[in-house]
């Protein structure tokens, strides 16, 4: 009896001590600042507007102003590579969606002027309406999940997706992802998302060519994912996933974090809520220029990716209202 006694004891002493490790190293998105709930855009004439106007609500349940996709790109220091990328997207908007589109900019504390030179291309190379890109700057950098978190909630669409800004994922293939959750959505109520896949790439150049030490972390990190029970996706971290209203504003409300595993945890939040996800193939290229620390972000990605699973199961973590 005393040894199933200690034996208790030391249980209780050890989830303790764990519960207490995962709150310590767990997240709390800060709130947003005023003017971070603005965003700054074009006149009538193709001229930059410099007066904020108020984004929409956070996760509205219905689409605005006759948009159907919206298109959130998080930034940091991307004047380098913003430019392509944008050109992309906009010729795909306007041959295939006509003027129900929205390009929403989440400048994430950029020191380059991502803003302005996006504003910029706008007014001189796109000539834009009103509102087809709205700019938002955020006062400090909050990570790239805190930027597309921040963006995603604040879209007018039917359809959002987040898309990196390096334009390594072949644009037009939204409309793969837009067609693969027809079939799930019975109702204006009915989750769903589709998230572009480059698992079928791993024995093409565009992934063999890579140093050994970036492939070696990659396939590390896909076994870290397996390991802790997303195992019907196969790739968790490509930067260009879609979602309806619906999945909005049952995942982005409770996200937690703002770094580089962000990506995991919505596939989390989504299979606890049995939100349907496609993986649909896309085409996608290397782009230099990655924010990336290999080294870095690597061990900062496998703690935060044991801390976010771990939460959940511990319950510091919350995917609902209470």
């Amino acid at each position: 009896m005393n040894l199933v006694a200690a034996i208790c004891s030391g249980l209780v002493l050890l989830v303790t001590l764990l519960y207490g490790v995962v709150l310590f190293f767990s997240h709390s998105p800060r709130e947003p600042v005023q003017s971070e709930l603005t965003y700054i855009t074009t006149s009538s004439d193709y001229e930059v507007d410099p007066e904020p106007k108020d984004l929409p609500p956070k996760s509205q349940v219905e689409p605005l102003d006759n948009i159907i996709l919206s298109v959130v790109i998080p930034c940091y220091n991307e004047t380098e590579r913003l430019e392509k990328m944008m050109a992309e997207a906009v010729g795909h908007l306007r041959e295939n969606y006509s003027d129900q589109w929205e390009i929403v900019i989440v400048d994430d504390g950029s020191r380059d002027g991502t803003a302005s030179f996006a504003l910029e291309l706008a007014h001189s190379k796109f000539e834009l309406q009103p509102g087809e890109l709205r700019v938002v700057q955020l006062v400090a950098n909050r990570g790239k999940g805190g930027a597309v978190t921040h963006g995603v909630q604040h879209t007018r669409g039917q359809y959002t997706i987040f898309a990196d800004a390096d334009g390594a994922s072949k644009f037009s293939d939204v409309d793969k992802l837009i067609e693969s959750i027809k079939k799930h959505e019975h109702s204006g109520e009915s989750p769903a998302m589709a998230i572009g896949s480059r698992a079928h790439m791993v024995d093409t150049d565009a992934v063999v060519k890579r140093s050994f030490i970036r492939n070696f972390l990659m396939y590390s990190l896909h076994t870290l994912v397996f390991v802790f029970g997303i195992r019907h996706i196969k790739d968790t971290q490509c930067g260009f996933k879609l979602f309806n209203r619906s999945a909005i504003r049952q995942i982005f409300p409770y996200m937690h974090t703002e770094r580089w595993i962000f990506d995991v945890e919505i596939l989390i939040i989504a299979i606890r809520k049995n939100i349907p996800i496609e993986e649909i193939h896309i085409s996608w290229h290397e782009v230099d220029g990655s924010k990336v620390d290999l080294a870095r972000d690597s061990i900062n990605m496998a703690i935060d990716l044991v801390v976010t699973r771990l939460a959940y199961i511990l319950g510091i973590y919350k995917d609902k209202d209470i």
